[in-house]
């Protein structure tokens, strides 16, 4: 694995908004950022300027300056982002316990049809070949 991206920052929460339209579209402009965000939530096209470069600065983000307005797009991806936030939350709040996570999530918020036959098949899959 490359150490340079395992030694990215951990997203913030307004970094974590604009990392999902990135992942979302790809490559964005600032405008582009800004016009998803600002209809969420108000966000001003300054403070989604300034939020991306320092994203830029911190490596969350590469910047294509090739043309004039600036491209960015995401650095890490959404799956290894995914990874790292749960291995951190079930590392600090549920004592190193997959099972415990899994049991409160699914205790606490209705998941689709969908989504429990895509959690037996898991299940499935580990436990044939945990018995191999």
């Amino acid at each position: 694995m490359n150490s340079f991206k395992q030694a990215l920052p951990r997203p913030t929460e307004a970094e974590l908004e604009i990392l999902q339209v990135l992942w979302e579209h790809s490559t964005c402009t600032v405008r582009d950022v800004h016009e998803v965000l600002h209809r969420r939530d108000g966000t001003g096209y300054t403070t989604a300027l300034k939020q991306l470069q320092i994203m830029h600065d911190k490596g969350l983000v590469e910047r294509d300056e090739s043309q004039r307005a600036h491209v960015y797009r995401a650095v890490v991806s959404k799956e290894r982002t995914q990874k790292r936030f749960l291995a951190d939350m079930l590392k600090r709040v549920f004592d190193d316990s997959p099972s415990r996570l899994v049991l409160q999530a699914l205790g606490d918020h209705k998941a689709s049809r969908e989504e429990l036959q895509e959690i037996r098949a898991l299940l499935n899959r580990l436990d044939k070949e945990a018995g191999q």
